[in-house]
């Protein structure tokens, strides 16, 4: 079987592991600021702060950004649903943007009509590791002053206009679970140059302490471990490499399926890295296609199988609206394997099984 995903973990990030295990210092500690710092030079970023996963990255950043009970955050329908979680976690309510039906980001022409007094911020997903149409998003935020949050989640590494995403929005979140283009395991990372953020999200993340046993304000545990950094240090290290091999494996699957009528590979958008965290095509009888994969030996994904606000969470929230463009992409979106452990022979399976597919 050819996995949809297969994080690779090294001899390396297993001595820095052990190595950390011998210290005794296993908590947040030395690793972790190590790691921060690492995070932030790569991003070309003033300042990272690590947590416990993207999650709580994201609930810290809204919190850090003073986002609470009675505002509204503009966010995408089809991402995870982590994403608009963040909001409900500090009392805030999301309200959900149709996409662009190309690029499966927050389409930037419908953004402003959804922006009311109460709105505080805009969270942008990078979605498949394709940065959003930031430019004319950031123009919207400065606009109505209202902060901008980028979900890098599945970026790590892409680029738009030359830039790292987590460096073009006021904050940016980061994701390191397993699937994802780097991994620690569980864990997120935070990214802003806005000094006051980054010093209100270390006291979130670690019981609203300003020192220890001093607690200034609300805050939990949302510590990154030693651990856990020891292996995003070497695994920082590699993600150029990991990065250029899952681009090189789409730009393999799509010279080799873009002629086919029957499956619609991805797009790019000019003067941007797409990182193909996903290699997602458009289906029809998608159920089909994934039987006909499975026979084939080929694991697939479907990210996602509904918009957000079709959860029964959002449903019984009276958070329900129309997003046509989310609505049909979750209908027909469907990941085949890209990660950088692929090699030809797998990747020329999943094109017979293309081919061999019986409309």
């Amino acid at each position: 079987m050819i996995p949809i995903a297969s994080p690779i973990i090294e001899d390396d990030e297993i001595r820095e592991v052990v190595k950390v295990l011998r210290s005794g210092f296993l908590a947040q500690g030395p690793k972790v600021e190590e790691f921060e710092k690492a995070f932030a030079d790569y991003t070309n970023s003033e300042y990272a702060v690590a947590t416990s996963s993207g999650t709580t990255a994201l609930h810290v950043a809204l919190s850090a950004a003073g986002v609470g009970k009675g505002d509204e955050v503009i966010t995408t329908p089809f991402s995870f649903a982590a994403t608009a979680n963040a909001a409900l976690y500090v009392g805030a309510r999301p309200v959900f943007v149709d996409i662009d039906p190309l690029t499966y980001n927050i389409d930037p022409e419908r953004i402003e009509d959804a922006i009311t007094e109460d709105t505080k911020a805009i969270i942008v997903v990078h979605l498949y590791g394709q940065p959003a149409e930031m430019n004319h998003i950031i123009d919207i935020g400065e606009d109505h002053g209202l902060i901008v949050i980028e979900d890098a989640a599945q970026a790590h590494g892409a680029l738009y206009h030359k830039k790292k995403v987590g460096s073009l929005g006021d904050i940016g979140c980061f994701s390191f679970y397993p699937t994802k283009n780097i991994t620690t395991g569980e864990g997120g990372m935070i990214t802003t140059d806005d000094e006051d953020i980054a010093h209100l999200a270390r006291m979130i993340r670690s019981h609203g302490e300003s020192e220890r046993y001093e607690h200034v304000i609300l805050g939990y545990n949302f510590r990154m471990t030693d651990i856990a950094a020891a292996i995003g240090i070497v695994q920082l290290k590699k993600l150029d490499k990991f990065n250029s091999k899952r681009i090189e494996n789409a730009k393999y699957l799509t010279e080799n399926l873009k002629d086919f009528e029957h499956i619609t590979t991805p797009y790019v958008m000019d003067d941007v890295k797409h990182v193909f965290h996903q290699y997602t095509v458009r289906v029809e009888n998608r159920k089909k296609w994934i039987e006909h994969f499975k026979r084939e030996g080929i694991g697939t994904g479907v990210y996602y199988p509904k918009p957000i606000y079709r959860q029964p969470l959002y449903e019984d929230l009276g958070l329900g609206v129309s997003c046509p463009e989310a609505e049909k992409a979750s209908g027909e979106v469907l990941s085949l394997p890209v990660h950088p452990s692929l090699g030809v022979e797998e990747l020329d399976r999943i094109i017979d099984a293309v081919e061999n597919f019986q409309i």
